[in-house]
């Protein structure tokens, strides 16, 4: 048996490990809530991310099933019974716990078509709220203004409207409206990379066309077999060249194409032309615009070789830069003015040009004006061109040829 004093020493030191530990899970804990911010820090931190989630949901326009599942997360920021969003003429996404009822749905159409007139906020209470046939609390609508035009609502009911909620409803729905702005003008700009692709396929040179089926006939009789093949590489390039969908391909198919093209160039000018690759493997598989590289090449051959005396020659190289692949294009034809080359690219010039500037704006739009082409050529001194683009490029996905 232990003895009074041995037995009061073990009850201090169990005390005091008891409170060592105790002191020192309160110092982890607090330490932890330090580390996550102070209070207002954390609460920002929640605000930003649920917006982030609701963002994601937006990235194709203020579409039905964008809208439903956004609407749970701006819930949230509300902090609201039910949350409601509409376009000019239809519920688009209703999520709380107000019944969803296509009486209500109607109901709840003709209060924002007050809003969607007027373009101002309203609260419905009292007798207005149930001249709507909507009970149950109140009822908040803010107009979603899109470049200046209401274009829908957000609707939020609440057991009371009080002065808080109104600002944080106004918010939300300013916040939704640049969304949709955001996409519209992620769809504009794809509309436009269309067009201008649409505009190179239309400036494939008609004089390249007419000489490659010259050149294709005049083997029909002497060498029929290498008429057959140039035949299936025309078929090939325009093919490649005219297809309908998708802005992104690859360098190594652009590079076939620029192939064929070349081929039936060869046909045409024989051994007058000599062309050179210089292709890392690893960059092989980068992203870059449709018809990206086969504009550059045609520009070498008809304006740099077409008019020049003697051989005409072509390197065309594309190398890993670390974050970049760096592809350029290299003739010693007859150069042009830098000055006319600058109106160019500046659009404030026309002519047969008109292919680079097309390049250099697409890559502008796409990756920076850091991106765009950097051309270094003079009168009889020949032209390098050099296009840089990053290798990864999660965003943009080729389809293939």
């Amino acid at each position: 048996m232990l003895s009074p004093a041995v037995d009061i020493a073990l009850v201090c030191a169990v005390a005091v490990l008891t409170i060592a530990a105790v002191g020192a899970l309160g110092f982890r804990l607090s330490r932890s809530q330090r580390d996550l911010g102070s209070d207002a820090e954390q609460a920002t931190y929640a605000t930003l991310h649920t917006a982030s989630l609701a963002s994601a949901h937006l990235r194709a326009g203020l579409s039905p099933a964008g809208a439903r599942k956004a609407s749970r997360h701006l819930r949230d920021l509300l902090d609201c019974d039910t949350l409601v969003i509409t376009d000019a003429s239809a519920v688009l996404a209703w999520d709380g716990s107000v019944n969803d009822t296509p009486f209500r749905r109607q109901r709840l159409l003709s209060a924002a078509a007050l809003v969607l007139e007027s373009g101002r906020t309203r609260a419905f209470r009292g007798a207005a709220l149930r001249a709507l046939g909507l009970g149950g609390g109140e009822l908040l609508v803010s107009p979603l203004a899109v470049n200046g035009q209401t274009v829908g609502t957000v609707a939020v009911f609440a057991p009371t409207v009080r002065a808080g909620l109104v600002r944080a409803a106004n918010e939300v729905a300013a916040w939704l409206a640049t969304q949709v702005e955001l996409a519209e003008l992620d769809a504009s700009r794809a509309q436009l990379m269309e067009a201008e692709v649409r505009a190179l396929r239309a400036q494939i040179s008609p004089h390249f066309i007419y000489n490659s089926l010259n050149a294709i006939a005049s083997y029909i009789n002497t060498d029929p077999a290498r008429a057959r093949e140039l035949v299936v590489e025309f078929a090939d390039f325009t093919r490649y060249s005219f297809r309908r969908h998708g802005n992104f391909t690859t360098i190594a198919q652009e590079l076939e194409s620029v192939d064929r093209y070349l081929l039936l160039e060869r046909a045409r000018f024989g051994e007058r032309l000599k062309v050179a690759l210089q292709i890392a493997p690893e960059v092989l598989g980068t992203v870059i615009p449709f018809l990206s590289l086969q504009p550059l090449v045609e520009n070498s051959v008809r304006h740099g070789l077409e008019t020049k005396d003697g051989q005409g020659r072509i390197t065309i190289a594309a190398v890993d830069a670390g974050a970049d692949a760096v592809i350029t294009i290299e003739d010693n034809g007859v150069g042009m003015d830098p000055e006319y080359l600058r109106s160019v690219l500046a659009g404030h010039a026309d002519g047969d040009h008109v292919g680079l500037r097309n390049v250099d704006v697409r890559l502008r739009q796409v990756y920076g004006d850091s991106h765009g082409l950097v051309i270094d050529t003079a009168p009889g001194a020949g032209t390098l061109i050099t296009m840089r683009v990053p290798k990864s490029q999660p965003e943009n996905r080729p389809t293939n040829a």
